[in-house]
């Protein structure tokens, strides 16, 4: 074991995880330190609060279990439910407790109830993996269980462009068949290609569209980038849409990543990515909630500017976080989370939850950082129907250095 005159200054100068862990990876010098050093005796605030980052780094690294209290006093653990996994994007249950998900190098698999190890339904070899894209989205029919309808959003090649799309799949004995193509072919990029799907407590099948890396085209109405998109189950056009004959519900995003609805309320709550320097001030990361026909701004206005006729963000973080999904808690597990609102981010590094009065959801009581840094990039979020939150990491991304068993899907339980 390395002594902790060798670790202490490397865990003192730097405040970087990887750095960090690579400077002792044995958990008894946890011990050694609290037989030698206690706060009577060294009153250095950078101490402690180095040997907390410390002490979190090796529990994570040990699998040793570690309970986790919010701040209003909810205990909680994380467990492992999947490992070895390459990127997870979109994780969406069946009623019965199946977890199905994308990889975004174009694979399909499914965590069967009970099961331990993950089945795989399809590799998608139309599939795209090229920077941020690929496959992404996933979403099941609302009537899934006696229909077997099953959607995803990837990127793929149209005539040489890079574009994203819908599909619709018929799942039965575990194989996929019945293709069709649903809605528009959409505008793509290795970046901001949006592509999040899911059902919405009317029925109808909401899409998020990027700006595809061109941010003129998020708030040209001739363009179905920058948007988000409402249609049928069968892709068609709902007659109640904003505009007679076309898919625009809202308009004026620039990455849009999650979207959710309040259980109560039934408000749209939508995370997007802010500008990233190359097409404008750094930051500017949004929590919206998402009204039909309004008009989100980018890029004419963004982080907390205002303009009429354009709606601000509900939230604002700057320092970017990049928020990359949105769930909202409806389980019994965890009662004091009732209606809270929680999403992944992926620079960030941690699971964000943040707390809406109850006789107002549009108002943001409180909010905080849940697991900061301890599983690097989060990506999605789900509630389970077990109560559990479900979430996934994002780190054979290419942006962070992944742990050994990284990718991973994880979910939090409740402690007693």
């Amino acid at each position: 074991m390395r002594s902790l005159k060798n670790i202490l200054p490397i865990v003192l100068k730097n405040s970087r995880f990887d750095v960090i862990l690579s400077a002792a990876k044995n958990l008894s010098i946890k011990h050694e330190i609290l037989r030698h050093f206690t706060p009577q005796n060294d009153n250095s605030f950078l101490f402690f609060s180095s040997l907390l980052v410390l002490f979190a780094s090796f529990s994570n690294l040990s699998g040793q279990e570690q309970t986790y209290t919010t701040s209003d006093g909810v205990r909680f653990k994380v467990e492992t439910v999947l490992s070895n996994l390459e990127i997870p994007w979109s994780i969406a249950f069946d009623k019965v407790g199946n977890l199905y998900f994308t990889e975004r190098p174009g694979r399909l698999q499914v965590l069967k109830a009970g099961a331990t190890q993950p089945t795989l339904i399809a590799d998608l070899d139309q599939v795209r993996h090229r920077g941020e894209g690929g496959l992404m989205g996933l979403a099941l029919h609302p009537e899934f269980e006696s229909n077997g309808l099953l959607y995803v959003s990837y990127t793929f090649e149209d005539g040489g462009d890079i574009a994203n799309r819908v599909v619709r799949y018929r799942l039965r004995n575990g194989a996929l068949s019945d293709f069709k193509g649903i809605g528009p072919v959409l505008p793509g990029s290795s970046v901001h290609n949006g592509c999040r799907i899911k059902f919405g407590p009317d029925g109808k099948l909401y899409v998020t569209a990027g700006d595809a890396a061109n941010r003129t085209i998020a708030q040209d109405r001739n363009s179905l980038g920058g948007k988000i998109l409402r249609m049928n189950d069968d892709g068609s056009v709902p007659t109640d849409n904003p505009a007679a004959g076309s898919y625009i519900y809202a308009l004026g995003f620039r990455n849009p990543q999650g979207i959710a609805w309040h259980p109560d309320a039934k408000l749209m709550f939508e995370t997007e990515h802010g500008p990233s320097g190359f097409d404008g001030p750094g930051g500017g990361d949004e929590v919206n909630i998402v009204e039909a026909g309004k008009n989100y701004g980018w890029p004419a206005i963004h982080h907390r500017e205002q303009r009429e006729g354009m709606e601000s963000p509900l939230l604002e973080y700057t320092p970017a976080i990049a928020p990359a999904s949105a769930a909202f808690y409806s389980g019994k597990a965890f009662p004091r989370f009732k209606n809270n609102f929680f999403f992944g981010c992926l620079r960030g590094t941690r699971i964000q939850r943040i707390v809406l009065d109850p006789e107002n959801p549009r108002s943001v009581l409180s909010e905080e950082s849940l697991l900061p840094g301890d599983y690097r990039r989060i990506r999605e979020v789900v509630v389970g129907p077990d109560g559990y939150i479900y979430f996934s990491t994002s780190n054979q991304d290419g942006r962070a250095r992944p742990f050994d068993n990284d990718d991973r899907i994880l979910r939090i339980v409740p402690v007693k």
